[in-house]
């Protein structure tokens, strides 16, 4: 999985600056909106924490310092942005951004920010890497019968990354096999994403040597079990639905070894660990959990898009005709979604038609809305829609990007710039907005803002070298005003020094 990201980072982890990952890995990722009426995510944070985990001292920092896991951190995340093999769904990123956050929240370190990606993969697995980056499959959503047992895989990696869990099996080998950080790296992500393709990504034997010895402890897991179970509970789900995951691990794990869930490759499950988690759940009030309806649109919107579309079409129609459903809106919101892959509008109106009858309201069916009128080829309508939407839900990226493409396709670019630049504010580090100006710039043959909005969209995708590059561009531009001018060179420079500091030393 991520192949590419693979030998990237095999070749050079540490291009990203450590001042530019500095910048960039501080605070809280993209999303500010927490948008209830469409995930229906309560982001207050809990009360302070406590736990019995032992303190783990300095030993863990010994090979991974702080500053090595923030550089790895953003030459992943680098790649993650450009990947094929990542899902690039805004309304599913922003989901699983924000529940991530909540649960974050409700850990002990405070301190450790956060970065979640969906990997389009329908194996069971959710994996960690230094810096908080945590990468989920999509099968993991589909495999989920419910928000807490989703919420549990997630606070189980949370687990692993406050407890600095890589750093201290690294910390505890006796050999100069860890002194190449970017053969840590690659292990790391061969290891976590697909196990089945460690011996072949990994061609050097140190890094093999890596591989094999990254597996989790028997300790390490029961110890993030231990973390992911307070922070469940103090994030206001189920602990519950961390033993109902591990029974749903079990019922795939009874196939052959080569047919098991990924996720019981990289974090072993044993009798212990079960008996453990069932122990300290007993002893936990019970409390009973729904899950939110923005779930099971993910959900919803994952099958609608695996797969013919007909195929899908037929599987939510069986579904609803036979009451087959965890959510029957989330089953007819996926249906819509189903056809709008064939440009089946009418079909898709009907949906959501039943939607509002049903007075189902979610920035989900308002994108659906919008969509339609998009795919009728009918701009006036899709305005409209988008603009009533985005006054309900002004913080909605789905919408704001949306809109902003509506305003792109017929070509009113002063309003798109001006739509794109009120609701940055909220999204400080999307790059896409820098791309959206950029071609909005391009349409307004305005090359010093064209190049100056590109290099800013690729900085915030964590590539410095492009992102001075084209700031070089807009230096050499033969329009804009001396202020721009005066702008746009000063942020070269600052890119340059990034550069510089970013630059391997032998």
């Amino acid at each position: 999985m991520l192949r590419s990201l693979f030998v990237l980072l095999s070749l050079g982890l540490f291009s990203a600056s450590p001042v530019f990952a500095e910048k960039t890995l501080s605070g809280k990722p993209y999303t500010k909106s927490t948008d209830l009426d469409a995930i229906n995510i309560d982001t207050r944070l809990p009360d302070a924490l406590h736990s019995d985990l032992p303190e783990l001292g300095d030993y863990s920092q010994t090979i991974l310092s702080a500053q090595d896991e923030q550089r790895i951190a953003a030459q992943i995340l680098r790649e993650v942005a450009v990947s094929d093999e990542v899902l690039q769904d805004v309304e599913i990123a922003d989901y699983l951004q924000i529940l991530g956050n909540r649960l974050a929240a409700a850990s002990d370190d405070k301190q450790q920010s956060f970065n979640f990606f969906v990997v389009k993969d329908p194996t069971i697995n959710a994996f960690a890497m230094p810096g908080g980056v945590i990468g989920v499959h999509t099968g993991l959503f589909l495999a989920s019968h419910s928000e807490s047992e989703l919420a549990s895989v997630l606070g189980h990696e949370i687990g692993h990354v406050t407890q600095h869990h890589l750093a201290r099996i690294l910390a505890k080998q006796k050999t100069d096999t860890f002194k190449n950080i970017a053969g840590i790296a690659l292990a790391l992500l061969v290891a976590r994403t697909n196990p089945e393709l460690a011996s072949g990504a990994l061609s050097a034997s140190s890094a093999a040597e890596i591989q094999r010895q990254l597996g989790y402890t028997r300790e390490h897991e029961r110890e993030a079990d231990r973390v992911g179970l307070n922070v469940l509970k103090n994030a206001g789900f189920d602990p519950r639905g961390m033993t109902a995951f591990f029974i749903t691990l079990q019922r795939g794990s009874r196939f052959v070894d080569s047919s098991s869930p990924s996720f019981l490759r990289t974090h072993p499950l044993t009798s212990e660990r079960i008996s453990d988690v069932e122990n300290r759940v007993v002893n936990m009030p019970y409390k009973q959990v729904g899950s939110s309806l923005g779930y099971y649109f993910v959900r919803a919107k994952l099958r609608a898009n695996q797969g013919l579309a007909q195929v899908a079409i037929d599987q939510f129609q069986r579904n609803i005709k036979e009451g087959r459903y965890a959510n029957e809106i989330a089953e007819h919101y996926g249906l819509a979604i189903a056809m709008l892959r064939q440009s089946d509008v009418a079909g898709a109106s009907a949906q959501v038609q039943w939607l509002d009858a049903h007075a189902v309201q979610s920035a989900f069916v308002e994108n659906v809305k919008a969509r339609i009128a998009v795919v009728e080829d009918n701009p006036k309508k899709a305005g409209k829609q988008y603009n009533a939407a985005l006054k309900r839900y002004p913080e909605d990226r789905a919408l704001i990007y949306g809109y902003a493409e509506h305003f792109l396709a017929i070509k009113q670019t002063k309003k798109m710039i001006t739509l794109v630049k009120e609701k940055q504010k909220l999204y400080i580090a999307d790059p896409y907005f820098y791309t959206l100006l950029s071609k909005a710039y391009l349409l307004e043959h305005k090359d010093l803002l064209r190049f100056q909005a590109q290099g800013e969209a690729y900085y915030r995708q964590y590539n410095v070298d492009k992102a001075a590059e084209q700031m070089d561009f807009a230096t050499k531009a033969k329009d804009g005003s001396f202020y721009e001018k005066s702008i746009v060179e000063a942020r070269l420079k600052e890119l340059r020094r990034l550069q510089e500091i970013s630059k391997p030393t032998s």
